[in-house]
């Protein structure tokens, strides 16, 4: 990122949410009222593995839903973050899922799963 980009308004908004979160999903709509398939799929595997996440729908502010896309240098929505890092979209976290591989990464980054909803 160069200090042209570090400095908008709309990267610190960003960084605040991710620095200050465990686990956020960057997503089209609410996770309890997902708007797309590819946000609905996400929510589903973190619900399932009993995730505690704060979602942001980029819907209702443009200045994020465009921000977020340069912010990570990732096209596409939704994004997750895990401790502050980009992990990726929806293709890439459920084939984490399906690998055993996002429980491996929260189990490193020290990110608490509910025992009862993962099992």
């Amino acid at each position: 990122m160069n200090t042209q980009t570090e400095t908008k308004p709309v990267f610190q908004r960003i960084r605040a949410d991710v620095e200050k979160n465990d686990v956020v999903l960057f997503m089209k709509g609410t996770p309890v009222f997902p708007q797309c398939g590819f946000s609905a799929a996400v929510v589903q595997v973190l619900t399932h593995l009993g995730v505690k996440f704060k979602g942001v729908n980029v819907l209702e502010d443009p200045e994020i839903r465009d921000g977020i896309k340069k912010f990570s240098d990732w096209p596409t929505i939704p994004q997750l973050y895990v401790k502050g890092e980009f992990v990726g979209g929806c293709d890439i976290i459920r084939e984490m899922f399906q690998a055993g591989e996002l429980q491996q990464l929260f189990a490193d980054k020290g990110v608490t799963l509910n025992a009862a909803a993962s099992a």
